[in-house]
């Protein structure tokens, strides 16, 4: 029996835990917009620009294959850094342009219909308009898109970036040590669990006591953070005057950024 890898409540469970993210936009809310990113995507010129860079990769694995040989550890991670670095300097060259091209469709779009807010399909079960048909068209013209004349309005969707609260330092903390508990558990367990290997029975109960430890050690230390944050996000929400809460990730375009305020109510 194989001890799975744990992975400690990281901000973005914290964050699952806190806001509860909504399955749908209401209906009411006419100024919010949503786009089938998986479209966007989808279309030729994406297509043929992630075979480029698919390709180019495949080359650069040859290379960096060939440059690594007989090379010691020092060299190798200094090369792979170095062709770390020519695969993205590759992706920003053929993909940036198109993503660029994109992000100023959906701004154009969303201050053409009023929109203050525009999200990821996948969050949203009712209600909302869909723009990605209208993004599609633009995109899909030979001439630059214009970026619009004015920001978008205030907005009643509020977000937060998951991996910035991550960072506040008591929750990294928190994780830090939890992980380092975790992967000590995980050792003394293997090894209690080899010294068993003629007895199933044994190791599986070694197997859910450690299960067990790992639990009772989430619920005594890192719990309490997901309380704390539940509440500093909800009482940033009130205080703002917003209706709901999501992921930065669901965000496409506008919204309200209320990361810093949750990181200070932390603090």
């Amino acid at each position: 029996m194989n001890i799975r890898r744990v992975i400690p409540f990281s901000a973005a469970v914290l964050a699952a835990a806190v806001i509860a993210t909504p399955a749908a936009i209401g209906a009411d809310l006419s100024d919010v917009g949503f786009i089938d990113q998986a479209a966007i995507g989808a279309l030729p010129q994406f297509t043929r620009a992630n075979q480029e860079v698919a390709q180019y990769k495949s080359q650069l694995d040859g290379q960096f294959q060939a440059a690594i040989r007989g090379k010691s550890d020092a060299d190798k991670s200094r090369i792979a850094g170095q062709y770390q670095q020519k695969f993205l300097d590759k992706q920003r060259q053929v993909l940036g342009p198109l993503f660029q091209k994109a992000q100023v469709a959906i701004a154009q779009v969303s201050s053409s219909k009023g929109l203050s807010v525009i999200v990821d399909k996948r969050i949203v079960v009712y209600g909302g308009q869909d723009i990605t048909k209208n993004v599609e068209d633009l995109v899909n013209g030979s001439s630059a898109v214009a970026p619009p004349s004015s920001t978008p309005p205030p907005s009643e969707i509020g977000f937060v970036d998951q991996t910035q609260i991550d960072q506040v330092p008591k929750i990294k903390q928190a994780n830090d040590d939890f992980v380092k508990f975790a992967q000590q558990r995980r050792a003394d367990a293997l090894k209690q669990m080899q010294g068993a290997k003629k007895d199933a029975q044994k190791q599986q109960q070694i197997f859910q006591d450690y299960q067990k430890t790992l639990t009772d050690q989430q619920n005594k230390t890192l719990k309490p953070l997901v309380d704390q944050t539940r509440d500093a996000m909800s009482k940033v929400a009130q205080n703002k005057h917003l209706i709901l809460v999501v992921d930065k990730n669901d965000i496409i375009f506008g919204g309200t950024d209320i990361t810093k305020d949750v990181q200070d109510a932390l603090k």
